[in-house]
């Protein structure tokens, strides 16, 4: 059985630094949200049915993968319009 370890009268903080625990990696921002719990629950399900890994980087390819399609469906938009002009001018 492991000692449990015994609180000194006097700590020595004269080298500690305040911030969290963990650092945040480079490119990478902290911060608090509130996410539906059937959403949540859904990616971490989808996190462990693959065998383990982050839930949370699942979140950041689905919102990858909702701006790229946001963009392509803006760029075909244009496309549109830009034939439907050019069609008219012709005309």
């Amino acid at each position: 059985m492991k000692k449990k370890p015994e609180m000194r009268e006097e700590y020595d903080f004269k080298d500690a630094r305040r911030g969290p625990i963990s650092r945040v990696e480079p490119g990478k921002t902290r911060i608090t949200i509130r996410i539906d719990t059937d959403i949540l629950n859904w990616f971490r399900a989808q996190a462990h049915e693959s065998g383990g890994g982050n839930y949370q980087t699942l979140i950041n390819q689905a919102l990858r993968d909702h701006i790229e399609k946001k963009d392509k469906d803006l760029e075909e938009v244009i496309r549109k319009v830009m034939r439907e002009e050019l069609h008219k001018a012709a005309g």
